[in-house]
């Protein structure tokens, strides 16, 4: 079960925890069903051949997995993924697939477009590259249960080597149209690549008449702009910019006392 999943190669980036990396690796396969719910995971030493780490990295990570409610341990017999996964909010970085997904709801991106650009003003100061830097534009519509809920824009760096980020992109891009998601999930799902750290921005604006056409609003009505980008090797790698639909609904961040 998720075998092929985890043999893939564990990428990390410097100063990264390889526990933060199998935790990642695991949740995400947890998330997207990879290991389904109330089934048994694969043993630690099994989880460790698989994933070609310690032992006690991948207890470490389970423990981190147990904390945040996606397994549960059963004296004597196992480790068992929940019967229900806590849906996580904009406090983690995750692809914005998952960000906007509900639990029994599916979403789905519809391509639109995917172009070479050089840089504008936007993509220069999030992904601090120079001014005549190229990137790969690719914007697509989400649909959550076949409702029309965001646009999703994606600006990735063309040529970026950094802990294998570019080829991931290179092999990910060539039938993006015909995939139902974004670029940085066929990323995640190929490779496990994780991230070291993500920033979302939130804003309000309202639609226009562009998007209003995409999201079946109306020009003048309210869109909630989510700008995200993710970091490697201490430098952004990735950006997204989502126009959201007020039909999306709330989109939780959870928070704690930090004690």
């Amino acid at each position: 079960m998720g075998t092929s999943y985890l043999e893939q190669p564990l990428l990390t980036s410097p100063g990264q925890p390889l526990r933060v990396a199998v935790y990642s690796r695991i949740a995400h396969g947890i998330r997207t069903g990879v290991f389904a719910l109330g089934t048994a995971l694969p043993r630690e030493t099994e989880l460790g051949t698989a994933l070609g780490v310690s032992r006690t990295v991948v207890r470490e990570a389970l423990m981190l997995l147990e904390e945040d409610g996606l397994i549960s341990t059963r004296r004597g017999v196992g480790r068992f993924v929940a019967d229900a996964v806590p849906h996580a909010g904009l406090e983690e970085f995750r692809p914005l697939d998952l960000v906007l997904a509900e639990p029994g709801a599916t979403v789905e991106l519809r391509h639109v477009e995917l172009t070479q650009q050089t840089a504008t003003d936007f993509v220069s100061t999030y992904l601090r590259v120079a001014d005549d830097a190229r990137f790969w534009f690719r914007e697509a519509i989400a649909f959550r249960d076949g409702e029309p809920i965001a646009v999703v824009q994606e600006y990735l760096p063309v040529g970026d080597d950094r802990a294998g980020f570019g080829a991931a992109v290179e092999a990910a891009l060539p039938d993006i149209d015909e995939a139902a998601s974004t670029v940085l999930m066929r990323i995640v799902d190929r490779t496990g690549l994780a991230f070291v750290t993500g920033v979302c921005r939130i804003g309000v604006s309202v639609a226009g008449s562009t998007r209003a056409k995409q999201l079946g609003l109306k020009p003048a009505d309210p869109v909630m702009l989510l700008t995200q980008t993710a970091d490697l090797d201490g430098r952004p790698a990735y950006l997204a910019k989502v126009i959201v639909s007020p039909t999306v609904g709330h989109l939780a961040v959870r928070q704690s006392s930090g004690g």
